[in-house]
């Protein structure tokens, strides 16, 4: 594949997970929050494979771009979703 059409299908995912997180309901957050951390994950092995198996310099440091942008993404994930699951608990009084 060319960059053009690998950049257009990069824009497409970018708008199309745009509206799916901003029309999800509140309710749907945290299960939505625990896919996204899912694929982050496979995200990670496929950054890892990818530079694994490559033999230049630049595919080994976006690899370790994407790794550390899913990390982000992951541990951002599960604190938001501890936030969340501590406004449901009851209060001590």
């Amino acid at each position: 594949m060319d960059f053009i059409s690998i950049f257009s299908i990069f824009i497409l995912a970018c708008f199309i997970g745009y509206f799916v997180v901003w029309s999800v309901t509140p309710a749907l957050h945290t299960p939505l929050m625990s896919v996204t951390n899912a694929i982050s994950s496979v995200i990670i092995v496929g950054a890892l494979i990818a530079s694994a198996a490559a033999g230049s310099a630049t595919s080994k440091w976006l690899g370790l771009a994407a790794v550390v942008m899913a990390s982000i993404n992951i541990f951002g994930g599960f604190a938001v979703t501890e936030r969340m699951l501590a406004m449901y608990k009851k209060k001590e009084r």
